[in-house]
C-alpha cells in the first residue's frame, strides 16, 4: 500500500488544452488533468468510438460541478466512455462495481495487517478523494438505496471521515471526481430487462448530473468496422451493423415486423467487432460448406443466448444475409 501512496502523491496536476485532449485540435479552453499517467490510469484505446452523447461527459470533465450519472442500455459503452475520457487527461480511475451487499466501508477501506503491524488500507473512494482522480461506481442502481444514501455527503463535497484510521478527515482533492454508471436512470426498470436494479432515493439522485448514452450511430459503426475488418466486403460490414441494431431493438422491446419478442442478449460495439473479426478468420470454412457469418455469430454472441433466442438470431441472419444462408 505504501508504494501506491507514493505513486499517487507524485502525480502533478496540469492544465490540458481541451480541444487538443478530446478532439486533437487546439482550442482556447483548458481542462484540468495530470501531467503523466499512473498505474491506475486506463490504457488509451486509439480506436475507441466516441459517439454523439459523449459530448455531455466531455463538458462534465471540463467543469464538473456535480457528480455524473451515466445511464443507458447494456453494451452501449458507458464505462468505456468514462475511462477513455479519463485516459486522455491521465486521470487515475478507482472503480468498483455495485451490488446488493456492497457497503460503505468496502469503498472507503479497512484495517489490515502489513509487516506485522495493523494499518489502514485505503479503498477506491478514499484514494480518489485523498490523492485526486476519478471514483467510478459501476452498476450503481444495483446498490441498496440506504448504502447509496450514505454517499450524500461525499457527493456534496464534504470531507471524508475515517474513524477506523484514528478519525482521519480527508478533504476532497481539487481533482477528485465522482461518476456512476447504470442501466436505469435511478427510477425503476419497467422493461424487465435489468433484474436486480433498485429504485434509488430521490434526494440521492438529485445530486447528480444525468447523461444518457445510447448505441453509436450506424455510420460510426460502419466506419469502425472498415478500420477493424477491412478484409470483409463493404456490403457484409453494412449488413452486420444492420443486424446488430435489429438485435438491440429486440433486446429493448422496440422491434417491429415479424420479430416482436424481447430477447435476453444484445450487441455491444465490442461484440460487433468480435463478430466481424471471427467472420474473417472463419472464412476458409466456407469451402467445407460452413456459413462463416452464422458460425462466427454463435461464437461472438449466440452461445450466450438461450436456444430459443439463438433460433431468433439465426432467422434474423437468414433475413439480412440471404446470400450466405441460401441453400
Amino acid at each position: 500500500m505504501s508504494d501506491i501512496v507514493k505513486e499517487l502523491q507524485s502525480l502533478q496536476p496540469i492544465d490540458h488544452d481541451a480541444g487538443e485532449a478530446f478532439s486533437g485540435k487546439k482550442s482556447k479552453r483548458t481542462v484540468r488533468g495530470f501531467a503523466s499517467a499512473s498505474s491506475f490510469t486506463p490504457d488509451l484505446n486509439p480506436e475507441y468510438l466516441f459517439h454523439d452523447s459523449s459530448r455531455d461527459a466531455v463538458v462534465w470533465f471540463m467543469d464538473s460541478s456535480d457528480p455524473l450519472y451515466v445511464f443507458g442500455p447494456a453494451g452501449s459503452g458507458k464505462t468505456s466512455l468514462i475511462k477513455q475520457l479519463a485516459a486522455k487527461l491521465n486521470y487515475p480511475v478507482f472503480d468498483i462495481t455495485g451490488h446488493g451487499r456492497l457497503e460503505f466501508p468496502d469503498m472507503v477501506g479497512h484495517l489490515t495487517v502489513e509487516d506485522s503491524n495493523m494499518s489502514f488500507q485505503y479503498g477506491p473512494l478514499a484514494l480518489a478523494i485523498k490523492f485526486g482522480g476519478l471514483f467510478l461506481l459501476n452498476e450503481i442502481d444495483l446498490l441498496d438505496p440506504a448504502t447509496a444514501a450514505g454517499l450524500n455527503g461525499i457527493l456534496d463535497g464534504d470531507p471524508l471521515c475515517i474513524p477506523e484510521n484514528g478519525g482521519e478527515v480527508i478533504k476532497p482533492h481539487p481533482l477528485f471526481r465522482f461518476a456512476a454508471t447504470a442501466n436505469t436512470n435511478g427510477g425503476t426498470d419497467e422493461t424487465g430487462l435489468y433484474q436486480g436494479t433498485l429504485r434509488q432515493n430521490l434526494a440521492f439522485m438529485d445530486r447528480f448530473w444525468l447523461c444518457e448514452i445510447g448505441y453509436p450511430s450506424p455510420k460510426a459503426e460502419r466506419e469502425l468496422l472498415h478500420r477493424k475488418a477491412p478484409g470483409l466486403p463493404k456490403d457484409v460490414r453494412t449488413k452486420m451493423v444492420e443486424f446488430a441494431n435489429e438485435v438491440r431493438k429486440l433486446f429493448m422491446g422496440e422491434a417491429d415486423g415479424s420479430f416482436r419478442d424481447t430477447i435476453e442478449v444484445t450487441f455491444s460495439t465490442r461484440t460487433l467487432i468480435r463478430w466481424a473479426d471471427l467472420a474473417v478468420r472463419f472464412q476458409p470454412l466456407a469451402r467445407q460448406g460452413i456459413q462463416p457469418v452464422t458460425y462466427a455469430l454463435d461464437r461472438a454472441l449466440g452461445y450466450r443466448a438461450t436456444p430459443e433466442t439463438r433460433t431468433v438470431l439465426h432467422e434474423l441472419v437468414q433475413r439480412i444475409f440471404p446470400q450466405e444462408t441460401k441453400e
